[in-house]
């Protein structure tokens, strides 16, 4: 039991740490020029050169992203009627494990949708 606790918890910081990637691409940079700090953008691309990789290939970001967003869906669902243990303290520990995993699993979905939005919609229309 503590194992697939173990790879499921991976699993949904491996996926919020993915979208967080896709919002750092696309929407990070969008706001700051937005809000006039473009100066600020270009201080931070050179700090942080992974940025202008990210930025470069943010297609395989965002399929990336898509592919552990799908498959963290996927191991939630196909769990989502496991059993947890008779004792009351694991239970409730079982129990609240997944709805974190499931908050962390929303999380994940939101901030991806909004990277979606801010590099691949929001330029089209403006």
């Amino acid at each position: 039991m503590k194992l697939a606790s173990t790879k499921n918890s991976f699993i949904s910081y491996l996926t919020l740490f993915s979208s967080a990637g896709t919002l750092v691409c696309c929407a990070l940079p969008a706001l700051l020029v937005s809000l006039g700090l473009g100066a600020v953008l270009a201080g931070l691309a050179t700090k942080v050169p992974g940025l202008i990789w990210i930025s470069e290939n943010k297609t395989q970001v965002f399929i990336f992203a898509a592919i552990m967003l799908t498959v963290n869906g996927l191991w939630m669902w196909f769990n989502r009627n496991a059993p947890c243990p008779i004792e009351p303290e694991l239970r409730d520990a079982c129990i609240r494990g997944r709805k974190f995993s499931a908050r962390v699993y929303a999380l994940s979905v939101t901030i991806f949708l909004i990277g979606v939005f801010f590099a691949f919609v929001a330029p089209k229309i403006l």
